[in-house]
């Protein structure tokens, strides 16, 4: 079968962009730098002292836990904060001794020497240099979340075990195993001031965040490691002097690296799983540090939501001294031209992998310990607000002064203190909420091999470990399928669940011979995986029953029949999504998008025709739905409100095809092309009726073919939808195509702006309320979807343009009057911003777009019928956001979409996102 994909025309020339002297900025470009020099803000030189003191007590802790010089601990945070700081691709991440390396670093100590060791970090330090220059980052994130976080969280368990021994007085053992074993040994003969030390350690790491009201948030500013190792050393000052306390050696004193001796492969495998841990620790802090900063990012513009509320109007008027008119007495949307706030910038991994190798090699040239981004310093730099890689770099600085200039202060600290923190990283890296991910996933029994595998085993074992379960859980998986025959009186359903491979095929084989030649039958393919061999074999066997006068139907778990062209030249095509970039199309000799002009993306927004079709349709042009098909004449009441979407989509229709110009009154242009982007001049294209032709006789020549007979049972059966399905009339929105949705499955009603007008308004409009009433009383629908998507025109309309008030209002502005309480529930402060998980909003648009979705949605619950079906609790509403750039769609939580909840979030819908209850129902097959 060839694989034909749409055309895509979006290799414009380099000549069709926008300069950066022009001033003109595209949509999705990160913001431009600012400059080369080192700026230092005062937020990062509070949030680098904070860091600081967070990053000693640490350093020195994981030295001794690792059995290494102290002094290393601090060498490696002094290098990882400037070396790391200043080249890494994660301006925000700090990096200094690895947690992760204390295991494996206390094993290399113990076999090779504290010399020898260093010579491994270099080794480490160029292979990640080497990976980076490789662009090899990305590809280690592809290993399976449950190994990664599996390995993380043994090493942790790991870490406690042997930090506890020093905790209770005690020396720690050569292996996590060694030390399980030695522990009642261990509290046998333990000494009152450790473990007291410990204690008072440990419950002050947990207390200190929650500590409650005005004096938690004043004591907060200071890191609870600080907090707890100050209190600690000043309890044994006290009451246990003779408590063994830190030994910083003179530097006179420390050690360098020496030519490594040893098995080579020993050292190799050494250098590899360095290599390996510090790297996966580096790569997930970053991507850690990503989402937290884009999360602190969100909650600063939160607490500014008037911050650029004033409309390009606005703004003239007040330049001006002219008064600015009012649209129908709104507040002033934010203007489109900027954007709300810089969204985060977004890390490079491979830039980050490289810092981190340079951090190491100079790390080991001067003997200090493996260095690698650190989640709790990084999430301590963010919290502390930290805006750019100065905090970083001034930590590593502070520290260095630290080393040569409190060595007298730091030998106060009690190693029982220390070994307390270590403990409670430890333990944090066993992270509940990983768990409960993997358990969602069905990766524990993955996560649990990996963790038992590290502990009993060591790093580099468990690791092989973890990935030979995971490729016997996935190899489980596809092979195992369950083949089911139920007699239907006369017809024989076959159910088939799970993958369909080689594997299955001679079960299969089997089944479908044992059912009658030239009966009717049914075969239901639940999977999403089908090889060759099975489908040589179930074609060869639906070919022999049709031969004896059987009827073989295939359907999908829904029901919904699977359809396979009938001719290997339109292959490609599969049934009711024939749009125009399709090569199967295109006519002998003409090149597929002659029909744009050079450079000229496929992405236009103009359609061809205007459509108007029955709210049971769904259509690829740019179209309005009603029930009946039914055209309004152009009367205005003495009401003046009497005039419906159908003449706003006469209105943008004629707009956008004579080319009014961005931000007029009626312009519905404005979303056709890319921002910033010069149009093209386009070529002569085939007039509106003969595609129209052209598009009919290759309806009839292809598709009708293949569901005549779906169409067919639909019309002895009726319609039956499952959903309301209420979106934008933009021709770029395809809503059978982006819900894999066919004949009979959606309801849709399509209008300007997805808008739903409030019943029973002098300004209501009654197509659309007609249409909610007849899905929900009449075709019982069981929930209903209003889909925004990117670039919306009538959302640019009402942010960037108001109606000429001494002239009669047009069509389209009376419609848009219903846009209007989108725009008072964006300025509005009682109302969080409703946004993307894990980013702000692009622009004013965008956020318009996105809370334009939500507050239809309270239009819809002020509908007497949908209102009473929310209280019989026999319907479900759902908000839904399509970025037309990205063919990417977001669904807004559960909670947000029931009016439950206060953040209004559109969480991403990725390719492996199964439907459950809180979710939008799939359709299609």
């Amino acid at each position: 079968m060839s694989a034909c994909v749409p055309t895509r025309h979006n290799r414009t020339s380099r000549s069709s962009r926008p300069s950066r002297a022009s001033g003109v900025k595209r949509p999705h470009s990160p913001p431009p730098p600012r400059g080369g020099r080192f700026r230092i803000a005062g937020a990062d030189l509070s949030a680098s002292i904070t860091v600081f003191l967070l990053a000693v007590p640490m350093s020195l802790g994981l030295a001794v836990a690792m059995d290494a010089p102290l002094e290393a601990g601090l060498i490696s945070a002094a290098i990882g904060g400037i070396v790391a700081g200043l080249l890494g691709g994660t301006p925000l991440q700090v990096s200094g001794p690895s947690a992760g390396l204390t295991v494996v670093t206390a094993e290399l100590i113990q076999i090779y020497g504290w010399r020898t060791t260093c010579a491994i970090t270099i080794g480490a330090g160029l292979l990640q240099i080497l990976l980076g220059s490789l662009r090899a980052a990305r590809s280690a994130l592809a290993v399976s979340p449950a190994i990664v976080h599996g390995t993380l969280a043994g090493i942790g368990v790991a870490i406690a075990l042997a930090q506890l021994h020093i905790v209770l007085g005690g020396s720690p053992q050569s292996s996590a195993v060694a030390n399980a074993l030695a522990l009642p040994d261990q509290l046998g003969r333990v000494s009152p001031a450790a473990p007291l030390i410990g204690v008072l350690t440990i419950t002050i790491l947990i207390l200190w965040p929650r500590i409650p009201g005005g004096v938690g948030r004043a004591v907060r500013r200071i890191p609870a490691a600080l907090a707890a190792v100050v209190t600690a050393t000043a309890m044994a000052a006290i009451v246990a002097p003779g408590i063994a306390r830190v030994d910083l050696p003179s530097w006179r004193s420390h050690a360098l690296p020496e030519m490594p001796h040893g098995p080579v492969l020993a050292l190799a495998t050494a250098v590899f799983t360095v290599m390996l841990v510090a790297s996966l620790e580096s790569l997930l802090a970053a991507v850690a540090v990503n989402k937290l900063s884009a999360d602190r990012a969100a909650e600063r513009t939160a607490a500014r939501p008037s911050a650029g509320a004033m409309s390009a109007p606005a703004q003239a008027g007040a330049s001006t001294g002219a008064p600015a008119p009012a649209l129908a007495h709104a507040p002033s949307p934010p203007t489109p031209a900027a954007p709300l706030a810089l969204p985060a910038r977004r890390s490079d991994l491979d830039r980050e992998l490289r810092a981190q190798g340079i951090a190491n090699t100079l790390s080991g040239l001067v003997g200090g310990l493996a260095v690698s981004g650190g989640a709790v310093r990084s999430s301590a730099n963010v919290r502390a607000g930290a805006t750019g890689r100065a905090s970083t770099v001034l930590h590593g600085v502070w520290v260095l002064l630290a080393t040569g200039l409190l060595v007298t202060v730091l030998e106060w600290i009690p190693l029982a203190a220390l070994a307390a923190l270590v403990m409670m990283v430890g333990i944090q890296m066993v992270s509940f909420a990983h768990i409960r991910n993997v358990h969602k996933h069905r990766e524990f029994l993955v996560y649990g091999a990996t963790i038992t595998g590290v502990v009993v085993f060591g790093v580099l074992k468990g690791v092989a470990i973890g990935i030979a379960v995971a490729v016997a859980v996935a190899l489980h998986r596809l092979a195992r399928t369950r083949i089911t025959v139920t007699d239907q009186g006369g017809q024989h359903l076959v159910v088939v669940r799970g993958q369909l491979t080689f594997l299955a095929v001679p079960r299969l084989s089997r089944t479908l011979g044992q059912l009658p030649q030239g009966g009717d039958a049914v075969v239901e393919l639940d999977g999403f995986f089908m090889d060759h061999a099975a489908y040589e074999a179930i074609q060869d066997w639906s070919t022999t029953q049709t031969a004896h006068g059987g009827r073989v139907v295939f359907t999908g778990r829904s029901g919904s029949r699977i359809a396979e062209p009938a001719s290997a030249a339109h292959s490609c095509c599969r049934p009711w999504t024939p749009w125009r970039n399709h090569h199967c199309h295109d006519e002998p000799g003409r090149t597929p998008g002659a029909d744009h002009g050079p450079g000229e993306p496929s992405t236009d927004a103009r359609p061809d025709r205007a459509h108007i079709g029955n709210a049971g349709s769904t259509a690829n042009v740019g179209n309005i739905s009603n029930i009946g098909n039914a055209v309004t004449t152009g009367r205005i009441s003495p009401g003046g409100d009497h005039r419906t979407s159908h003449d706003a989509a006469h209105d943008a229709a004629h707009d956008a095809t004579h080319g009014t110009a961005p931000g007029a009154p009626g312009n519905t242009r404005a979303n056709a092309n890319t921002p910033g982007r010069e149009p093209a001049t386009a070529a002569p294209r085939p007039t509106g009726g003969n595609r129209l032709v052209s598009g009919l006789s290759s309806f009839q020549r292809n598709t009708a073919p293949l569901v005549r007979d779906e169409l067919a049972r639909l019309a002895v059966e009726g319609q039956r939808p499952s959903q309301l399905f209420i979106t934008c009339a933009d021709s770029r929105l395809v809503t059978s195509m982006i819900t894999a949705s066919g004949p009979g499955d959606l309801f849709t009603v399509r209008n300007i702006g997805n808008l739903v007008p409030l019943p029973n308004a002098e300004s209501g409009d009654h197509s659309v309320g007609a249409a909610i009433e007849y899905a929900v009383d009449v075709l019982k629908v069981e929930s209903i979807t209003v889909c925004g998507h990117s670039g919306c025109g009538a959302m640019q309309a009402l942010l960037g343009a108001e109606p000429d008030q001494e002239n009669p209002v047009t069509s389209l502005w009376r419609w848009l009057r219903h846009g209007l309480p989108s725009l008072e529930r964006m300025a509005s402060r009682h109302h969080a911003w409703a946004r993307i998980s894990g980013r702000l909003p692009t622009d004013a648009l965008e956020q318009l777009c996105l809370t334009n979705v939500v507050q239809q949605l309270d239009h819809l619950r002020a509908h007497e019928s949908v209102a009473r079906r929310l209280a019989e609790g026999t319907i479900r509403l759902h908000g839904m956001y399509f970025h037309v750039g990205e063919a990417q769609a977001y669904l807004l939580t559960e909670a947000a979409s029931s009016g439950l909840e206060l953040d209004e979030v559109f969480d991403r819908v990725d390719p492996g996102d199964a439907p459950n209850s809180g979710e939008l129902e799939r359709t299609g097959a």
